[in-house]
């Protein structure tokens, strides 16, 4: 199959999960109300006893976190295919370098650690306790990540950069153990479902900015495509066909790294997306080639983010299910059967 037809056989599949994400839940809306609500220009108003609840459902809940969900999607594949690339590993994924661990390790300090000093989480202050989760989310990622990139332009190898990580997600654990410790049940809980992640903690003003910030990233990254192809041919060709490799490299941990700490920030720390993705686009495109490659796995992430939320929120669930226990069902066995069929690596 042509690799156009697989783009827009995706693109058409994005359309149809958005289209059950909006229409289907614990409230079932018709497909024409739910067309009614989102075209701006239509002239005929959506009439019922049911309209403003149907507008306010589509508009306030369900739109944001469908939008959520496949920028999330789109911006942890694409994070998880450069470290793939960079790493030259197939089990590489956004949180190799601990960059999710430093965001959780920055939520802990806000749910915990002001629980325990203060008796009151910051976390319990709606709006304001959502906007310091945020800003500690965003700030432990950031911090670490400026670390890894400094490492990345001083050291020759990978290995130093991933020992490194591992070591950050067991220096992190072992800090938020502690803060567990001296904290209430009650603190404990608030992070511990911060931590199974979520599309629906994104709301009001906050999804323009969340997608705003993805969206202004993945073009560049597209740009790192020929790099990214050169690394793929092993650090000594790339030097002797003129890549600067510690350059880009830096520039590739930099936007994966930023791309994650978004994610983490808004969403919580979402798993699997970023590790199964890429395995499931090289299957489908049978390529190597990131120019086809960082588009595909923004396509693809989006709807399978997009798959999996409507799964969890399908009705005859009480609530939702946790998000990452779908990420895995779903997209595990897609790229296990992926990779049984494939008759030689393509990384």
């Amino acid at each position: 199959m042509r690799h156009s037809t697989m783009m827009t056989l995706l693109i058409l599949g994005i359309i149809v999960l958005a289209m059950l994400n909006l229409a289907v839940g614990s409230v079932a809306i018709p497909v024409n109300a739910v067309l009614t609500i989102l075209n701006p220009f239509s002239d005929k108003a959506l009439q019922g006893a049911n309209a403003e609840v149907w507008t306010n459902i589509i508009i306030y809940t369900r739109l944001p976190q469908t939008i959520t969900a496949m920028a999330c999607g789109a911006g942890l594949s694409v994070a998880g295919l450069e470290m793939q690339t960079v790493f030259r590993n197939p089990l590489a994924g956004p949180s190799v370098l601990g960059i999710s661990s430093a965001a959780s390790l920055g939520v802990a300090f806000v749910v915990l650690l002001s629980g325990a000093i203060g008796g009151t989480a910051l976390s319990s202050f709606g709006i304001i306790g959502n906007t310091a989760i945020t800003i500690a989310a965003i700030f432990g990622a950031m911090l670490v990540m400026s670390l890894i990139v400094f490492l990345s332009h001083k050291v020759e190898g990978n290995v130093t950069l991933l020992i490194t990580g591992v070591l950050i997600g067991y220096i992190a654990t072992a800090i938020i153990g502690v803060l567990k410790y001296f904290s209430s049940e009650e603190d404990i809980r608030a992070y511990v479902i911060w931590g199974l992640g979520s599309f629906s903690r994104v709301t009001g003003g906050q999804v323009y900015v969340f997608t705003g910030l993805t969206a202004f990233l993945l073009p560049f990254v597209m740009l790192l495509a020929k790099p990214l192809n050169i690394l793929l041919l092993g650090d000594l060709y790339a030097t002797n066909l003129g890549l600067n490799v510690k350059w880009a490299r830096m520039l590739t941990i930099a936007s994966a790294g930023t791309l994650t700490a978004i994610v983490t920030a808004y969403c919580g720390p979402i798993m699997f997306l970023g590790l199964a993705v890429p395995h499931i686009c090289r299957g489908l495109f049978n390529t190597t080639d990131h120019n086809i490659l960082l588009p595909a796995n923004v396509v693809c992430g989006a709807a399978l983010a997009l798959l999996c939320n409507f799964i969890a929120r399908m009705p005859g669930f009480e609530g939702a299910l946790p998000i990452n226990s779908v990420t895995s069902l779903i997209g595990a066995p897609i790229a296990l059967s992926i990779l049984l069929k494939k008759k030689r690596n393509l990384i």
